[in-house]
């Protein structure tokens, strides 16, 4: 995820052209957004890297770290819902289509942070914003296009999804859905394996749910059950799709275990070279 500033030579006289890199944090409410940034921010931390993190939820105003920039210091959806009498998803999407409005004011706010950090973009849990709605797309590809950041999205996904196979089925559709949505370097991560016990157990061993293959089996595993039988027809031409464009595969991750957490960022950072 980190590569140093380039040197670029023009003429006898070098440059130093910057280059920022970062991730943004996706996924569902629930999906563990937020102790991710925090544990991913102290893997980096411990390597000697400078890192800021940039908390881009307007719903979040009372996030458990210290953000370098915070949407709510430009406007939250308290504000927006007070003002205009929308609803938390209404007032959610109007602010993030304000800021993509008002990008200038995110751009100077990084510009001091743009040659020493490495940037995580703690961003919002709203599912229509990451696999529907465009706001938040232009605003990515106007910081990887106009701004030149290099950014990976990590999309998770919590891992007690997996022991319910239809909620799984729904969890690779959302996956899926926000990879050809954002249209960036994408790491799709299992969260919370550590506490997958407490769920009860698996149909199958998590390398199956990790590797996304052979879904069939789940097919027939689903339909075995009489309350989903109807739908075996539905569920196989979903798991159909999901196989077909071959995009989702799960890294599994324990924010506390320094190997998971090693994976996640090495596999992240080769996306962004």
């Amino acid at each position: 995820f980190f590569s140093p500033p380039l040197v670029v030579f023009l003429g006898e006289t070098p440059r130093r052209s910057v280059i920022m890199f970062g991730q943004l944090v996706t996924g569902p409410p629930g999906a563990g957004k937020t102790t991710y940034c925090v544990g991913m921010k102290h893997y980096f931390e411990l390597q000697g890297r400078r890192v800021a993190l940039i908390n881009l939820d307007p719903a979040n105003d009372t996030a458990p770290y210290d953000a370098a920039v915070s949407f709510d210091e430009l406007i939250s959806v308290d504000e927006v819902m007070e003002e205009f009498g929308l609803g938390p998803n209404g007032a959610m999407v109007y602010c993030v289509e304000y800021l993509e409005k008002n990008l200038d004011w995110l751009l100077e706010r990084l510009k001091p942070l743009s040659e020493t950090h490495y940037f995580i973009f703690d961003c919002p849990g709203q599912l229509e914003l990451f696999n529907v709605h465009g706001c938040f797309r232009n605003i990515i590809h106007t910081m990887m296009n106009e701004w030149h950041y290099r950014l990976c999205t990590v999309h998770l996904s919590d891992s007690h999804l997996c022991c319910d196979p239809g909620k799984y089925v729904s969890a690779l559709l959302v996956t899926l859905q926000s990879m050809l949505h954002l249209e960036t370097p994408h790491v799709s991560v299992l969260s919370k394996v550590d506490m997958l016990e407490q769920y009860g157990d698996l149909a199958f061993n998590l390398d199956y749910y990790t590797d996304v293959m052979d879904l069939e089996y789940l097919v027939e595993h689903i339909s075995a059950d009489p309350k989903m039988a109807p739908y075996k027809k539905l569920t196989a031409s979903l798991c159909e799709v999901i196989e077909d464009f071959g995009l989702v595969r799960f890294i599994p991750l324990a924010i506390e275990d320094e190997d998971t957490v090693s994976r996640v960022a090495g596999v992240g950072g080769k996306g962004v070279r």
